[in-house]
């Protein structure tokens, strides 16, 4: 990005009520067969226009396509049983019914390719496309094949490999990797959850990001964050390892949380997606809020390495919100930008 202070968005934005029921992760569609295909279409390209009329610079697909960041990958992909379901506790928060690995994991497939080329199609924009991180995905399901989360989360880097590669082939700009499970499991994360995530980069000329956040506004993640303190120091834990490793963009959660500003100092010399918007809230910030963030983050990471974004994904927000959210994260950013340039 030429641009400074190119803003952007976590990923998931708020669907349409005709697509599926909104303000609602894991929302059944609404329409069926050939509709839902032009429905989710007509949902990624109205996706677009918002983020465009509000000023977003490096624009997504919204993920309109997908009724999960996580889950709606796996579903494409052999070895995994949907309907062979075992509860298991997400992220050590809340328990969920998952599917089951019954044997190898492979992609006979492309996912999204066909709904990058769609986006490609309608913008010149630079694009950002969001794909789960293997470490995130085997928190995800029920193991009784591998018997191994490492093992698992190898043959996950491989197949997102394929899928990346692919996606960049299709004019995607910057792939992101959502790995909300590094601020939880530090251990497997240090021993092989980022030389896993590296695996899934391997070869990718395009940009390469990692989102780590404290997750959606949902109850789990809401109740999860007041345990925490009145500091939150799990980046500690990540960065340094992610500061070495060949992944471009870390993303972290900035507003209207307990992270210390400071630990952006241990990614110096990454370009950092600085969360500025809070995802937990129906408030919409003031574009003065957010440009107080961003000169926070400031003293910690050059301005030409500064992308202003959301905290996580706004699906579970009503429309309106979610609207007014990017237009402020857009003129906060242009507020510093502007005295940046002065």
């Amino acid at each position: 990005m030429k641009k400074i202070l190119p803003t952007s968005t976590a990923g998931s934005l708020p669907k349409p009520s005709w697509l599926a029921e909104p303000e609602k992760l894991w929302s059944p569609w609404k329409l069926q067969g050939e509709e839902l295909t032009d429905g989710k279409q007509d949902a990624l390209l109205l996706a677009l226009k918002e983020q465009q009329q509000a000023g977003i610079d490096i624009v997504s697909d919204g993920e309109q396509t997908r009724q999960h960041f996580v889950t709606t990958f796996i579903e494409h992909l052999n070895g995994v049983d949907f309907e062979k379901r075992e509860v298991v506790k997400i992220r050590d928060r809340y328990d969920a019914s998952v599917p089951t690995v019954v044997g190898a994991v492979s992609r006979s497939k492309p996912v999204f390719v066909e709904d990058a080329r769609f986006l490609r199609s309608h913008t010149t924009q630079p694009i950002k496309w969001a794909l789960p991180g293997p470490m995130t995905m085997i928190d995800t399901l029920y193991d009784s094949h591998y018997k191994s989360r490492e093992k698992l989360a190898w043959e996950f880097a491989k197949v997102l490999n394929q899928e990346a590669r692919e996606l960049e082939a299709a004019g995607v700009d910057i792939i992101q990797f959502d790995e909300p499970a590094f601020n939880v499991f530090f251990d497997e994360m240090n021993d092989w959850g980022v030389a896993a995530l590296e695996r899934a980069i391997e070869g990718l000329q395009c940009e390469t990001a990692v989102h780590i956040c404290y997750g959606y506004g949902i109850k789990a993640n809401t109740d999860w964050k007041k345990t925490l303190g009145s500091e939150w120091r799990q980046y500690e834990e990540s960065f340094p390892k992610l500061q070495k490793s060949n992944i471009d963009i870390i993303s972290l959660e900035c507003h209207n949380s307990h992270v210390p500003i400071d630990l952006i100092e241990l990614i110096r010399g990454k370009k950092v997606m600085v969360g500025a918007i809070d995802v937990a809230t129906n408030a919409i910030e003031t574009p003065e809020e957010v440009a107080a963030t961003l000169r926070k983050a400031l003293q910690f990471v050059d301005a030409d390495k500064l992308y202003p974004c959301t905290n996580c994904g706004m699906a579970p927000l009503s429309r309106a919100v979610a609207r007014g959210k990017l237009q402020a994260l857009a003129a906060g950013a242009e507020i510093v930008r502007a005295e940046i340039l002065a």
